[in-house]
């Protein structure tokens, strides 16, 4: 059976998350500050969190950078507010997705519903990709060149992997997006920019003559090799 976490201080809020989530399956725990979020998504091992951005003690961006260091459990965030710096920043940070209240319960099932699919056709368990002196190993999250890890986010680490197991090809923003994101996505391509500028800046860190990223103007990015 699929665990939730539900974290919200608004007690009314997780009530009817949890009700509803019960009717689809999960079994569910729930945190009323962000302390206590966090405490309980590093201590057990849950399929998937929603999580309130403005909560006492810890903000939920907070706890999403902080589940992030260990874990790529899915985490939806919620929040009061739909202001566009805060639905990048969330998803920067490693959030899946991003609902504003007041939204409608069911709604928010059926975004879990799709990032539970998209997780399983995905089937990433055991996948490694190498080429030159690149290596990424999807089934831990874990990317390396010449043997220094690389500090990639979640979602960096699927965009770099999605580009490099297809060299050469040249992908829109609206294919990373709708592959990487889902159809059902709000946002717009300012949030694959966005993470391409980190991906490349981490990656730079360390020389890789043989392949880059490379921006294709007016269309999009690929991997190419250089050498």
């Amino acid at each position: 059976m699929f665990k939730m976490l539900i974290a919200d201080d608004n007690r009314q809020i997780v009530s009817i998350l949890e009700e509803y989530a019960k009717k689809e399956g999960f079994t569910v725990t729930t945190a009323f500050t962000g302390t206590v979020a966090l405490e309980k998504a590093l201590s057990i091992p849950f399929d998937m969190i929603l999580l309130d951005v403005m909560m006492p003690e810890m903000d939920g961006f907070e706890v999403c950078r902080e589940i992030r260091r260990l874990s790529n459990v899915p985490i939806i965030m919620i929040t009061a507010r739909g202001e566009d710096f805060e639905r990048i920043m969330g998803l920067d940070i490693g959030a899946d997705d991003y609902i504003v209240k007041p939204f409608s319960p069911g709604e928010v099932m059926a975004r879990v519903r799709a990032i539970l699919r998209r997780i399983s056709r995905e089937d990433i368990a055991g996948q490694l990709f190498a080429f030159d002196n690149l290596t990424i190993n999807l089934d831990e999250y874990i990317t390396e060149i010449d043997g220094t890890r690389i500090p990639l986010t979640k979602k960096e680490t699927e965009i770099l992997w999605t580009l490099s197991t297809n060299k050469n090809k040249v992908f829109s923003r609206d294919n990373l997006l709708e592959s990487l994101w889902g159809y059902d996505y709000e946002g717009d391509s300012r949030t694959v920019d966005s993470h391409i500028k980190r991906l490349r800046a981490k990656l730079d860190e360390v020389p890789h003559e043989g392949w880059d990223i490379r921006t294709i103007w007016g269309v999009g990015y690929k991997f190419e090799v250089t050498m």
